[in-house]
C-alpha cells in the first residue's frame, strides 16, 4: 500500500480547516488556525487565504488592519483578495485606508475590476468626498464600467450622502435602465438631504415599492424633524399590506418618543411581539427610548432589566442612564452606572454626558468633577456638551467662580448655550461683576440675536443698574436687531 503524498495530505487538512475557519469566532482562534497553515505550509492557499481575509476585514470580530498585513505576505493576491481588504476598510471607521490599499493595489499591478470601484465609491460616500467619487468615476469610465447598474446605484448614493442631490438625479436620469436599487437610492438620496417633497414624488413615481422604499422615506420624514407624517405614512404602509421591519420600527419608536404618544408607543409594541419581530438590541433600546421619552420610566426600566442577561451594549445603558435622569431619579441612574461596570460595559462620552445631566438635575457638584474628570482619565477629550453640563451643575449650586474659570479654560470657544447657562448663574447668584463679562461675551457671539441684548438688559434690570439697561436697549436698536414678539397660547 502506497503512503499517502505530503500534497495529498495538505488537501486533506485545507478541507478539514475550511469548516474551521467559516466557524471561527474571534482572532485569537484565527491565529491558532494561521500556525497550522504556517506549519503545513497552506498559508497561500487560494480558499484558505479568502476565508482568513473575510473573517478579518469584513466580521465585526475580525481587524482590517491585520487583514491588509495578512495580504500583504501573499505571493499572488488575486483582484479578489484585494477587493476584500478594500471593501473591509470602506465600511471601517478610516475608509481613507481605502484609497491607500487600492494605490498599493495598483503598484503590484493588480488589475481592479468593476467591485473594486463599486467599494472605492463606497468609501467615498462614507468619508463625504465628492471629488474623490468623481476621480474615481473618471476610473470607472476609462475601463468601460459606466454602464454597470450596480456602480452607477453606488453613485447615486455618494452624490446624495455628499450633498450633490442634483448631481445624484442626473446620474439617475441618464440611467438606460433603472431597478429597484436605483429608485430606492434616490428616494434614500432626497431623504438624507432632507428634500421631502422630492422623496415623496419619486416614491409615488417608484414601480415598486417593498420594505426599504417605505422605510427610506419614513426615516426622512422623522430626520426632517415631520414626526406626524412618519407615523402617518407608516400607517399607509400597513394598509396596503406591508410589514414593517426593525428599520422601520426603530424610526416609529423615534418619532412616538418625540411627540410623547405613550398609547401609541404601546400600540407599536403590541405590534412588534404580534408580527414576531425579533427583539433585536437596537429594537429593544428603541423601546426603552420611547418608553422613557414618554413618561413611563418604570416600563423603560422593566424592559430594559428583563434583557439586561442577554446581548447588551453601552448604547441600551446610556439610554436607561439619561432616561432615570430626566425623570430626577438621580440615585437610581447613579447606581445603575455601578452596575454597569460590572457587567461588564465600557463607558463612553454618551455614558459620562448622560451621568452629568444626572448630577444637574440632583445638585451634585463633587460627583460631577468626578465623572468630568474621568473621560480624559479614560482617554476621552471632554465635548462642548460635558462643558454645558458641567456650567449648569456648578452654575446652580452657587458655584458660579468655579464655572467662569471653567468656561474660560475650555480649549474650545464656549458656545451660546454654555455661557447662557453661566449668565443665568451669576444674575441668580448676585454676581453683576461676572454677568456683565458673560452677557458681552454672549453679544459678541451672537450680535444680531435679540436674545442676548434683552438678557444683559436685564440682568442690569435685576441689580437696579438703570442706566445700563437703557444703554444696551439702545445698543440693540441700533444695531437694528428687533426683540421678537412674545407668544401666548392662552
Amino acid at each position: 500500500m502506497l503512503k499517502p503524498t505530503l500534497p495529498i495530505q495538505n488537501s486533506s487538512l485545507s478541507q478539514i480547516l475550511i469548516p474551521l475557519l467559516d466557524k471561527c469566532k474571534s482572532v485569537a482562534q484565527l491565529k491558532q488556525i494561521q500556525t497550522l497553515l504556517l506549519t503545513h505550509g497552506l498559508h497561500q492557499h487560494h480558499s484558505l487565504a479568502s476565508r482568513i481575509l473575510s473573517f478579518l476585514a469584513l466580521s465585526h470580530l475580525g481587524n482590517v488592519d491585520y487583514s491588509f498585513r495578512i495580504l500583504s505576505h501573499l505571493s499572488n493576491p488575486t483582484t479578489f483578495h484585494w477587493n476584500i481588504v478594500i471593501r473591509g476598510y470602506s465600511k471601517s471607521p478610516n475608509p481613507n485606508r481605502s484609497v491607500s490599499a487600492f494605490v498599493q493595489m495598483l503598484r503590484d499591478g493588480i488589475k481592479p475590476d468593476q467591485f473594486t470601484y463599486l467599494f472605492l465609491t463606497k468609501a467615498s460616500s462614507s468619508l463625504l468626498k465628492r471629488e474623490l467619487g468623481e476621480t474615481v468615476y473618471a476610473l470607472v469610465a476609462k475601463h468601460g464600467y459606466e454602464s454597470d447598474i450596480f456602480i452607477q446605484n453606488t453613485f447615486i448614493h455618494m452624490y446624495a450622502s455628499c450633498g450633490y442631490i442634483g448631481c445624484a438625479r442626473k446620474v439617475f436620469d441618464n440611467l438606460t435602465r433603472r431597478n429597484f436599487v436605483s429608485w430606492t437610492a434616490m428616494l434614500d438620496g432626497y431623504a438624507k438631504c432632507r428634500d421631502m417633497n422630492s422623496a415623496r414624488h419619486v416614491f409615488e413615481l417608484m414601480p415598486e415599492r417593498d420594505v426599504v422604499s417605505w422605510s427610506s422615506l419614513i426615516d426622512g420624514y422623522l430626520k426632517n424633524g415631520e414626526y406626524l407624517e412618519a407615523l402617518t405614512l407608516f400607517k399607509r404602509m400597513q394598509n396596503v399590506g406591508i410589514k414593517g421591519n426593525e428599520v422601520t420600527m426603530v424610526s416609529v419608536l423615534c418619532a412616538i418618543a418625540h411627540l410623547g404618544e405613550l398609547e401609541n408607543g404601546r400600540l407599536m409594541h403590541n405590534y412588534i411581539v404580534e408580527n414576531e419581530l425579533p427583539l433585536t438590541l437596537v429594537l429593544r433600546t428603541s423601546l426603552v427610548d420611547m418608553y422613557a421619552k414618554c413618561g413611563a420610566i418604570d416600563d423603560a426600566l422593566e424592559l430594559f432589566l428583563g434583557g439586561t442577561m442577554r446581548k447588551t451594549d453601552v448604547l441600551i445603558w446610556n439610554t436607561m442612564i439619561r432616561g432615570l435622569a430626566t425623570h430626577g431619579l438621580v440615585k437610581e441612574s447613579l447606581d445603575l452606572f455601578k452596575k454597569m461596570a460590572m457587567v461588564p460595559i465600557v463607558p463612553d462620552e454618551i455614558t459620562y454626558l448622560c451621568l452629568l445631566s444626572a448630577c444637574s438635575h440632583g445638585g451634585l457638584v463633587k460627583e460631577a468633577w468626578y465623572f468630568f474628570e474621568c473621560l480624559s482619565k479614560n482617554g476621552m477629550t471632554p465635548k462642548s456638551e460635558h462643558y454645558a453640563c458641567m456650567v449648569d451643575v456648578l452654575s446652580r449650586a452657587g458655584h458660579v467662580d468655579e464655572a467662569f474659570q471653567l468656561v474660560f479654560d475650555m480649549p474650545m470657544k464656549p458656545i451660546a448655550e454654555i455661557l447662557g447657562a453661566l449668565l443665568s448663574g451669576c444674575i441668580n447668584h448676585g454676581r453683576l461683576d461676572l454677568a456683565e463679562i458673560v452677557g458681552r461675551k454672549l453679544i459678541e457671539a451672537e450680535p444680531d440675536h435679540d436674545g442676548r441684548y434683552v438678557g444683559l438688559s436685564n440682568a442690569y434690570a435685576t441689580f437696579e443698574q438703570w442706566e445700563e439697561a437703557r444703554r444696551m436697549r439702545e445698543a440693540m436698536n441700533k444695531r437694528g436687531v428687533k426683540k421678537s414678539p412674545g407668544l401666548s397660547f392662552v
